[in-house]
């Protein structure tokens, strides 16, 4: 279960900052992000090697996508298409809007069931299908401040991590883009704690769960408009527990 936590401030400097941890079986090959595809020059993102798509990324245009499963749907279905590919879907598009409408649209029936974001510097939505059996994908926007986005809901109280972790983070230090100071984000998504009860499959930072745990995590921000180009930031670590190993993705 992979999870996306989202500062939404529409009028601040910096109007969308976020952090995901992606988790997904150790053996399962990928590459950091980088500029994978000959045929999409202006995307930067992760590649998954066995099914060709990604998790996240962000196109030269400032829109970023992501991915995550839903609940009890990990894994792919050879009957279906790969969930991998409706990022780069969405990264075709310059902006958000335009991209969310048009992944509203696809047939829910060619895929397991999913969550995906797409948001740039001025509007955030994510979309939710429940697989084959839904009849249509579902949008909503991304509110204001603090949200978590994992196999279940947008804050859903049904995600124990949710539950858990969204007041630490509502009442962390935010981060600072300008100094570089992503310290207390940093902690939070390395965290191995876990609710009571709960199990260590639903702390933030997954391991040791039968090859299965947590493979990198990204923060991003994305710099509201400006005169010149807004700048975005990724920050790409394929071990945040090692705070030291990070790689600045340029897009």
């Amino acid at each position: 279960m992979c999870t996306v936590v989202f500062l939404r401030r529409p009028d601040h400097r910096w109007p969308l900052i976020f952090a995901a941890n992606r988790d997904e079986m150790n053996s399962r090959p990928w590459k950091p992000p980088a500029r994978h595809w000959p045929d999409r020059p202006d995307v930067v993102a992760g590649i998954d090697e066995l099914a060709g798509g990604t998790w996240l990324g962000m196109n030269d245009e400032g829109v970023v996508a992501g991915i995550l499963n839903r609940k009890d749907s990990l894994g792919p279905d050879d009957m279906l298409r790969s969930r991998g590919e409706l990022p780069l879907e969405a990264l075709d598009h310059s902006d958000a809007v335009a991209a969310a409408d048009a992944l509203s649209h696809i047939d829910p029936a060619s895929y397991r069931s999913f969550n995906l974001f797409i948001a740039d510097n001025r509007d955030a939505y994510w979309l939710k299908s429940t697989g084959p059996n839904s009849d249509r994908v579902r949008i909503y926007e991304i509110p204001e401040g603090i949200s978590m986005l994992t196999a279940w809901d947008l804050d859903s109280e049904d995600s124990a991590r949710t539950t858990y972790f969204r007041p630490s983070f509502e009442a962390a230090q935010r981060p600072d883009p300008d100094t570089g100071d992503w310290s207390k984000w940093e902690s939070l998504m390395g965290s191995r704690q876990f609710a009571t009860g709960a199990g260590p499959g639903e702390a933030m930072y997954v391991t040791g769960k039968a090859g299965f745990g947590t493979l990198s995590t990204s923060l991003i921000a994305l710099e509201g408009p400006a005169e010149d180009a807004p700048r975005t930031i990724w920050r790409f670590y394929g071990d945040i527990t090692q705070k030291q190993a990070f790689t600045e993705i340029t897009v």
